[in-house]
């Protein structure tokens, strides 16, 4: 009877892998018969370019077409973001997969017939805009896997969320938004999502080939403000005033040594840097107060806390030793982008059938941040790197991203496609059984 029960699981476990191997099949099959319609999408995304929390344009076409294809659709989430719900056609587990929309203030520089020539507003300043990080390539991709998944929505076991987000790259000042903001709102209730998955396009990363790391992935951004105060005088006379530049400048040799003589980096990468200092409005007077501001960047939480506790010892005491006050503000912006390990090992074959196991690579942590943490911090989540160098290149010779020159190879597409529409399924799969 026990190898009855045996043999009859095992005819069970075959039958149950082939169905997943035949839809895996029909992904690929239309994935690449979806390219040219997802390169004009990403294109006309790439020409008409809006700043964050201004992608009205942009929500406007994504939820025509998923209403188009029969996905139900909710705006106005988090300002602009747009929300599609799909449901398979058995019962199963909600899985969300998240593109980011908006473009960033930088004038393009790329020769295409497709480049931007669109203008925005700032922080009250004209600019020009352009999807300079890849986000235009993000929501292509996107609206390709729904159409794929939507087509085949009776052999799905769950429920779907595509997140076509604002505001990846903040909010303009003054407001809120982003993935934060779409946290706040609810997008991971009514349904509620059980994980969620993300890639981004990397301009130096080969096309074809996939990046991940699980555990700390992308760092925290957090931004810090330092006021220091001290006495005003001539600058024939210093004796007789309190110096805040000079103070500051040992502050900021001070907050070098914070990376350099207390983290261990052989454990966890930390970035501090100082971006801005604003003092004095001539060169023959020594001011009253210096402002100065930069970011923090780590990968581990205990990490964070304690570089904040030192930025604040330091600018503190320097300040107080030079007879001056320094007060430091430190604001938390984004959140360390990780990897919940679980499901990072889980998921990683998925990857690897999608592009081949030669193809998937395990990459070094990024200094850089990513919103798509405020998802990671309430449920499991796995963002991963999608190629988009052209074949040929070596890194160093392509533009970074947030560059005039930013260039990205729209041959990855189709590997975007069917990774995100082969991790829904291999997920439910999973949580099926």
């Amino acid at each position: 009877m026990k190898k009855l029960i045996f043999f009859f699981f095992l005819a069970i476990t075959s039958i149950a892998q082939s169905q997943n191997t035949l839809l895996k099949s029909k992904i690929a099959q239309k994935a690449a018969a979806l390219e040219q319609q997802v390169i004009q999408w990403r294109r006309d995304f790439h020409q008409h370019p809006e700043l964050g929390n201004r992608e009205f344009q942009t929500a406007e076409k994504i939820a025509t077409y998923l209403k188009s294809i029969g996905i139900q659709v909710q705006t106005g989430v988090a300002k602009t973001g747009v929300v599609g719900l799909l449901k398979g056609g058995k019962p199963g587990p909600v899985v969300a997969l998240r593109a980011d929309m908006d473009a960033l203030p930088v004038k393009e520089r790329v020769n295409l017939p497709f480049a931007s020539k669109a203008e925005g507003e700032y922080n009250d300043q004209k600019v020009a805009v352009m999807h300079a990080c890849g986000h235009d390539t993000h929501v292509a991709m996107l609206m390709g896997t729904a159409t794929i998944l939507a087509e085949l929505r009776k052999e799905i076991k769950g429920t779907v969320k595509f997140i076509f987000q604002p505001a990846e790259e903040g909010a303009p000042e003054g407001e809120e938004g982003g993935a934060e903001l779409m946290v706040k709102e609810g997008v991971l209730e009514n349904p509620k999502v059980d994980v969620i998955f993300g890639l981004h396009i990397n301009a130096q990363t080969e096309v074809g080939k996939i990046k991940y790391r699980p555990k700390g992935t992308m760092a925290s951004s957090d931004w810090f403000k330092i006021k220091v105060s001290g006495k005003q005088s001539h600058g024939a006379t210093p004796w007789q005033g309190i110096d805040p530049i000079v103070t500051s400048s040992q502050i900021i040799l001070g907050l070098q040594t914070i990376v350099s003589r207390n983290m261990a980096l052989t454990e966890n990468a930390a970035v501090v840097s100082v971006g801005q200092v604003n003092a004095g409005i001539r060169s023959n007077i020594i001011p009253e107060e210096l402002n100065m501001s930069g970011t923090i960047r780590t990968l581990d939480s205990k990490a964070q806390d304690y570089i904040h506790s030192r930025v604040k010892q330091i600018a503190t005491n320097i300040a107080e030793s030079a007879g001056a006050t320094a007060v430091v503000d430190i604001t938390k912006k984004t959140l360390i982008t990780y990897n919940d390990p679980s499901l990072t090992e889980k998921m990683v074959p998925t990857l690897e059938s999608s592009a081949g196991k030669e193809n998937v690579i395990l990459t070094e942590a990024v200094t850089g941040a990513e919103d798509f943490s405020f998802y990671q911090d309430k449920i499991p989540g796995l963002f991963f790197f999608l190629g988009g160098m052209p074949k040929g290149k070596k890194a160093e010779e392509m533009p970074s991203h947030h560059t005039p020159d930013f260039y990205i190879d729209e041959s990855g597409f189709v590997l975007g496609m069917k990774s995100m529409a082969n991790l829904t399924i291999d997920y439910m799969d999973k949580a099926s059984k």
